[in-house]
């Protein structure tokens, strides 16, 4: 019988990267960030630096270790079976967590062509669970049908964005980046607090590690598309998001709930408003797509190794992982209920989602980032060099670093979610010793 035909080639990868990336962070960061004042720009190049790091250690993690699961099948590899559930649970979490943050931003930005999705309530929450299920049921049609609604999506996102971020200069007012530090705390505080919230955009640089399985090539494939995909990505929301806050003065931006929107109108009208909206949601969608793609995929490589239930190793008939599928859908209906009932304002909701979706990341990124020391001259591969030991420092010190800048609240939160981890793999352990998995 012929092996199955890997359907995900360089650019398909290099597109579930770019759009999973460019997707809610970069259209509603801005708000995020505006109460930084420009010293927040210096947070975005700190998490470029870090994310340029990261990225190159999934890319020799690519080469040395070409399995499905990314983060989780190379924790495996360095650092065995429990490290690997920690990660893996960790990673679940960051992902249906982070979901539902996408959700968030996308009838965010649909607000703008219908005004009562705006804000929080009933309206805008059902919204964000009819997204997040319709998305379900295109990933149910397996790896392709979501491979070629990524690649669609990414091709349209990128350009209302390139257009805020070249042309949007030309309304450029230094003095909206005026005080440098608005937050009134010291430098390193700000700069530290903007940088973790800059790096959820940046999650997702080792989505093409996930699919591995699908891939064409892996081990050639895999890294450049990481590379090429977090580049791209690199430069959109450095130049986007200096253009927004040139454009909006601080205070005005820090209450948009759709600032890529919001300074398109004042610089060209309210046709560019609407432009852009459109843009920004299909971008959002896409990027959504492209994330529960994974949060399926991550549980299904776990189960099949005996290190999460089994049921999340199941596949329908078109080989998608349905039950995971499902299971994380119900997880982010009920997170998103619970946020939209809540008393937190749309900005709220959405920064608190994502500090608790980028520390669920950062645990993964920092046990990956040392597995290059653990695996060095694994199998036909060279010798752990001196850059790549530079590198991989770098970025396990970046990682440390933004879970300290992430805050007390999400660490709590995010703690005592991995802590809850602990039990399942428990009862996993003794299902298998009862039970052992067959070949």
């Amino acid at each position: 019988m012929s092996a199955p035909r890997r359907t995900l080639g360089l650019w398909a990868c290099v597109a579930l990267v770019v759009g999973n990336m460019v997707g809610s962070g970069v259209f509603l960061l801005p708000a995020s960030l505006a109460p930084f004042g420009g010293i927040a720009l210096v947070g975005w190049l700190v998490t470029a630096v870090g994310a340029v790091s990261l990225a190159l250690v999934f890319a020799r993690l690519a080469r040395l270790i070409p399995r499905a699961g990314g983060p989780y099948a190379y924790t495996r590899a360095g650092y065995g079976d429990f490290a690997a559930f920690w990660i893996a649970w960790g990673y679940w979490i960051a992902l249906w967590s982070g979901n539902t943050a996408i959700a968030v931003a996308c009838v965010s930005y649909a607000g703008v062509l219908f005004p009562p999705l705006s804000g929080t309530g009933l309206i805008p929450g059902a919204a964000c669970v009819a997204i997040v299920w319709v998305l379900v049921l295109v990933n149910l049609r397996g790896v392709r049908s979501a491979g070629n609604l990524q690649s669609v999506t990414t091709l349209l996102k990128l350009v209302p964005l390139a257009g805020i971020a070249i042309f949007g200069l030309f309304w450029f007012k230094p003095e909206h980046f005026t005080p440098f530090n608005a937050t009134g705390g010291s430098p390193f505080a700000a700069i530290s607090a903007a940088a973790t919230l800059t790096l959820w955009a940046f999650l997702g640089l080792e989505s093409a590690t996930i699919p591995a399985d699908d891939v064409d090539q892996p081990e050639r494939t895999i890294p450049r598309a990481t590379i090429i995909g977090t580049l791209i990505a690199t430069a959109v929301y450095i130049l986007g998001t200096v253009a927004v806050m040139g454009i909006l003065p601080r205070e005005e931006l820090a209450s948009s709930g759709a600032p890529f929107a919001d300074a398109a109108r004042r610089a060209w009208g309210g046709f560019a408003y609407y432009i852009v909206g459109v843009g920004a949601v299909i971008s959002c969608f896409g990027t959504l797509n492209g994330w529960i793609l994974m949060v399926g995929q991550v549980p299904a490589a776990a189960a099949r190794d005996g290190l999460f239930p089994r049921r999340f190793a199941a596949v329908n008939r078109s080989g998608a992982p349905a039950f995971g599928l499902v299971v994380a859908a119900v997880l982010m209906t009920t997170l998103i209920v619970l946020n939209y009932s809540g008393s937190r304002g749309l900005i709220g909701v959405f920064n608190f989602m994502i500090l608790l979706a980028t520390l669920a990341n950062l645990v993964p990124y920092a046990f990956c980032s040392l597995v290059p020391f653990l695996t060095r001259g694994r199998g036909n591969q060279p010798a752990l060099s001196r850059r790549d030991a530079v590198i991989a420092g770098v970025a396990f010190a970046y990682s440390v670093w933004a879970t300290w800048g992430s805050g007390a609240e999400s660490v709590l939160y995010g703690f005592v979610l991995l802590l809850l981890g602990i039990p399942v793999y428990v009862w996993l352990k003794r299902e298998s010793e009862t039970s052992p998995i067959k070949e």
